[in-house]
Order: structure tokens, then sequence, then C-alpha cells
């Protein structure tokens, strides 16, 4: 089976708006989706990519008319100032602990990527704070998983060290924003860029058949 990895952070909205599109790909393609979120604030300004509270303000204002225009295009509900995005960092795991509850549902086998929507749908959508234990262990909870469990592993060796290694895994791929896709080795950077990566599948398929 094909592999498709998916470098993302649990604070973006682009990995939000991927969601449908996404899901559509690994369906109808057969492969196997792995999420891989990484320690985006730690990898992407040494490969080249600039965070979004870096930016200055003709970019920051620029990003804003993008998120307006995708919203609309693709008809998902999107806060352009969503109540618990911080304007400053004051907690840095803030958004690596829902990636490690993705982390910890991947590992065990479960729906990772309806959690890891939901969990960006929550951010950006629905004003709820995923920096927060109660909230995250409601949303997997909504999502028929057992979200006190999925909390418990967050912090365990196993989920450390995926998260770990999804980093490192970033850094050698010279992933420098979120989502980026891999395909035969080939880099797929943004959620706009996913009509390519349904092409690549075909082609790649193609060349196994």
């Amino acid at each position: 089976m094909i592999e498709l990895p998916c470098f993302y952070s649990l604070s973006s909205p682009w990995a939000y708006f991927m969601g449908p599109q996404l899901e559509d790909i690994v369906r109808r393609h057969k492969v196997r989706l792995v999420l891989k979120p990484f320690d985006f604030q730690e990898i992407v300004p040494r490969t080249g990519g600039v965070p979004l509270r870096t930016r200055p303000p003709a970019r920051r204002s620029y990003h804003e008319e993008e998120l307006d225009r995708w919203r609309r295009y693709l008809q998902m509900p999107l806060q352009l100032k969503p109540k618990f995005y911080p304007e400053k960092v004051t907690d840095p795991d803030w958004n690596k602990r829902p990636g490690w509850m993705v982390i910890a549902a991947q590992l065990q086998g479960l729906d990772a990527f309806r959690l890891s929507h939901a969990l960006l749908r929550a951010l950006w959508a629905e004003d709820r704070d995923t920096a927060a234990a109660e909230v995250r262990i409601r949303i997997a909870e909504e999502n028929g998983l057992d979200g006190r469990a999925l909390h418990a592993a967050e912090t365990s060796d196993a989920v450390q060290q995926a998260y770990r290694q999804y980093t490192r895994d970033a850094e050698a791929a010279d992933v420098f924003g979120a989502p980026t896709f891999i395909v035969d080795g080939v880099r797929y950077w943004g959620q706009d860029r996913l009509g390519f990566v349904d092409r690549a599948l075909d082609a790649l398929r193609a060349r196994q058949a």
C-alpha cells in the first residue's frame, strides 16, 4: 500500500481546510495516510519558513484575506481571529498537545484523521481551546474515542518518541510549512496543492501497476 505522509501542525488553518479534500484523496487512492504532527516552531525557522507572528503587517493582513477567500470557496466555517489562537505565545506546548493526542490515536490504530480534523475545527471554527486537556478529552469523546485514555497517552514514551521522529523527518525532508505532503519523495506544500497530490498518486499507482 502506498504511504502518504502529511507533516503539519495542529494550529494550522490550512491543515483544517485540507480535511475534506484529503479524506477524499485517501479514500479514492486507498493510500495509508500517516499524520505527522511536528515541532513547527523549532523546524520551520531553520528550513526557511516564516511563522505568522513574525511576518510584517502586510503579509499578516494578506494571510487573513486568503483565509477569507478559502473559507468562502470551500464553504467551511472559520474564524479569522479565533479566540484561542494566541497573539503572543506564553505556553510553548500549546499546539503540541493536540498533536500528541493525534499521534496517540494513530499509534493505537484509531481514527486519528477524524480526531485531527475535529481538533482543528474546534480551534478555527468553534472557538474552543484545544490547548486545554478537558477540551481535548471532550472532543475525542464527541468522536467516539476514549478521551481520557488518549490524554494519558500524550506524554507516553511512544508518543513523544514518535513526535521527535516526525520532527526529525520534517527537517530531513526540508519541510518549511504546513501542511506538507510527500509523494514518491516529492514535496507538496499547502492544502491548495492537493490537486497535484491527487495527480502524483495517479502517476505513482500507474508505475507500480
